[in-house]
This record gives structure tokens, sequence and C-alpha cells, in this order.
């Protein structure tokens, strides 16, 4: 146990790529150790991808990107500017509420991330707005993705956890929401220090919410399609990615006409990319959890909490830091691979609801989306808006703090999560 877990801290402090540090540890342990022949490194990286419900991540992956080339994440835009673009900070608003019908759709905070900068940063910057702080509601938008279902994170860890991910999906819709109100009610705040730079003079007008209403209902169609299949039970995860891309590719081609059929090979080789840097983490990382497994590392760790931390109270509150922690510098899926083996039995043998932690993990994770040094979303719009991502992360404890708020209320009130799930399934 030392030397896996040895080996893992000297790599990851070391600088070295994520799949290295798992991998590596992995072949590293069972070379000295001698009594394991190394072809099960090689045997347990196929079988940790060897799973059905991983194909969805390909897919959503895909919808992402149709989504954002596609024309749908614009007309989404326009519905959003239309409904809260006479707010004061108005883009700051419309960065959010786009960021949560965006999140119905592609599973992923970093797409979600790329979509909203690409379109709302130059505007951003022309109207004056402080670019650290409109970096940071971008970033802090996304990170909205992996809670709002679907989600390629819920979808792994229901996978790893054998949780349904109906379930998870209907789990996260509440705390998705409340999330988006708190960011919301942030950027209000906020731009109230200085509310002639963020006023705005487009005032709020029917028409031009129903024109927006009616050129976005194709977009809004795809939530449908996935989410709905999915939670009904007419469709796996799997099969309503695969419907997300044949209604992205529909609706942009032929709805929007924004989607370019020439650029189809750009896309799944941009998809491919992604896709292989997800899953060879995932095939890395099932090295690394069997060790940890057959190490008998979660019974001892179930035995240290049951005898220094009485109460689910303070298990939770323990699991929150530790994961706050871990988001700002490992990438979500290798830590749902990693600790979710031994978090998730010391939970439930505390009596705390499987789904109600997985949901708590989830939004914890998520949060580690915007915090330095790793927070993937906010390197992406730092890229975007041409900022350094600590100009940027000086602010990020103001998203921060409706996040967190979120977060402790998810916690200590599991009805927050598990109503929607019981109510419906």
């Amino acid at each position: 146990m030392a030397l896996t877990f040895g080996s893992f801290l000297f790599l990851l402090l070391a600088g070295a790529p994520m799949v290295f540090v798992l991998g590596v540890a992995g072949a590293l342990t069972l070379a000295i150790d001698g009594t394991t022949p190394l072809v099960v490194v090689a045997q347990r990286l196929f079988n940790g991808l060897d799973s059905f419900p991983l194909l969805a991540i390909p897919f959503f992956v895909l919808a992402g990107i149709i989504m954002e080339q596609g024309g749908i994440a614009r007309a989404i835009v326009e519905l959003a500017t239309a409904l809260v673009g006479w707010i004061r900070g108005s883009l700051l608003m419309v960065a959010t509420v786009t960021a949560t019908g965006l999140s119905a759709i592609s599973g992923s905070g970093s797409a979600d991330t790329a979509a909203i900068s690409s379109i709302l940063m130059p505007e951003m910057k022309r109207r004056g707005y402080d670019l650290d702080y409109a970096t940071v509601t971008v970033a802090s938008a996304g990170a909205l993705g992996p809670i709002i279902p679907p989600s390629i994170i819920m979808v792994v860890l229901a996978m790893i956890s054998d949780l349904s991910v109906g379930a998870m999906f209907l789990g996260g819709v509440i705390p998705g929401l409340i999330a988006a109100a708190g960011l919301l009610l942030g950027h209000w705040l906020y731009t109230g220090r200085e509310p002639a730079r963020y006023a705005d003079a487009e005032p709020f007008r029917w028409p031009r919410l129903g024109a927006a209403f009616r050129q976005a209902l194709p977009a809004l169609s795809m939530p449908v399609i996935v989410a709905g299949g999915i939670i009904g039970g007419v469709v796996t995860p799997t099969e309503a990615a695969a419907l997300a891309v044949l209604a992205g590719l529909l609706i942009g081609g032929f709805v929007y006409r924004e989607l370019r059929w020439r650029d189809l090979p750009a896309m799944m080789l941009k998809t491919a990319g992604i896709s292989a840097a997800v899953m060879i983490i995932i095939g890395t990382a099932s090295i690394f959890s069997w060790l940890v497994a057959i190490q008998n590392v979660p019974a001892m760790l179930a035995d240290w909490f049951q005898g220094h931390v009485g109460s689910a109270w303070a298990f939770l509150l323990l699991v929150n830091v530790l994961l706050l922690v871990v988001g700002m510098f490992m990438e979500s899926i290798s830590a749902i691979l990693i600790l979710m083996p031994v978090l998730m039995p010391i939970a439930t043998s505390l009596g705390i609801d499987p789904l109600h932690f997985g949901i708590v993990v989830t939004l914890n994770l998520s949060i580690g989306l915007i915090t330095p040094p790793y927070g993937i979303c906010l390197f992406v719009a730092c890229t975007v808006a041409g900022r350094n991502v600590m100009q940027a992360a000086r602010l990020v404890w103001i998203p921060l703090i409706p996040l967190i708020l979120m977060l402790l209320l998810c916690t200590y009130v599991p009805e927050v999560v598990l109503w929607l799930p019981r109510a419906l399934l």
C-alpha cells in the first residue's frame, strides 16, 4: 500500500500527466512486488474500458461540438438574451442562463464553457465589462454542465457505483437550478458596485422573447430527447447520447443551416482526441482502483472512519473538504474512479443514501472545474478571453460562495436531491 500511494504522490507532485501517474504507479507496484505478472496491467486496462455505458462519452462530446458549431448554442444565447438581457449586468446573466440550457444537451462543462466564451466574450469586451469577472462568470456557468442532466460525470459515477443513471440525472436537476439562481444573484449584487458600467438599455419585450423562443424551439427539443428518454426508460444513456448527435446534426444542418457537412471530418477528429484522453484515464484509473481494492484499503478506511468519525454528518463534512481539495488538482473522472470505490462503501455503512452521496460527489467535483490550478472550465474561459489564470482566479471566490452554499444545502438536506427521483421513479 505504501508503495502504491508513494509512487502515486511522487508522480503527481512531479507534474506528470494524470494518465501516467495512474498507470505507472500501478505498473511499478506490480513490478516491484513481483507476485503478480505485469500482463495484469493490460488486462485491467482493457476491463476498465470494456463497458457499454462508456460509449456515451464520445457521443456526448460530439453532441457538444455539434451544438457549438451548428447554431444550437447561438439560438439558446438569443433566447437567454431576450429573457434576462434587460437586467443589470445582462451578459453575465445571459452566460449563466445559456449554460443552464446548454447543460441539458452536452453533459460537459468544458464544452459549454467553450461555446459560451466564443459567443459572448467579444461582446463583453466591447461593452467594457471587467474581463477577469467576465471570465470567472463564464467558467462558473460552465461548471453547471456536470450538475444538470445529462452529465458525463454522472454516467461514469453511476457505472462505478452501480447506481441508476436516470435517478442520478433527476437528482441533479434541483441542485443545478439552485446553483444557477445563486450565480445570477451573485452577478446582480456584484454589478451593483458599478451600475453605470453594467447597465443595459435594451428593454424587455414580449415579442422579442416570443420570436427568440420560436427560433430556439428546435434546440430546446434536444434536452427532451436526451434526458427525457433516459428518465422515461425509453433509451439507455448511450442510446440517448447517440440520439443527441443525430438530433444535433439534423437541427444544425437543416433547421439552422449553420452546420457545414464538410466540417464533419474535423469535428469527428476533435471528438476522437477528447474522447481518447478521457478513455485512457478511465483505463489506467481502473488499474489503480484494482490495486487499492486488493490491498484492502476501503475496509481499512471504513474501520478508521467508524472508529474516529461516528456520524454521517461529520463524514460528509470531511468528504466535502477532501473533494474540494482534490478537485483543485485532479480531473473529475480520475477522482471518481480512484475515490468512489473507497468512499461509497463507507457512506453506505454510515446509513447515507448512495444516490444522495453520488450527487454530493458530483457537486464537489463540479465546483473543482473553476478552482485553480487545475480548474478546466476556468482554463478554457481564460484562453478565450486572453487572460492569465491567476489574473482571473482573484475573483473566483465570488461565484464560489453560492456554489458552496448550494453544496452544503444538498449535503445536509438530502430531500433536495432525493425528492425528484423518488417522485418520478
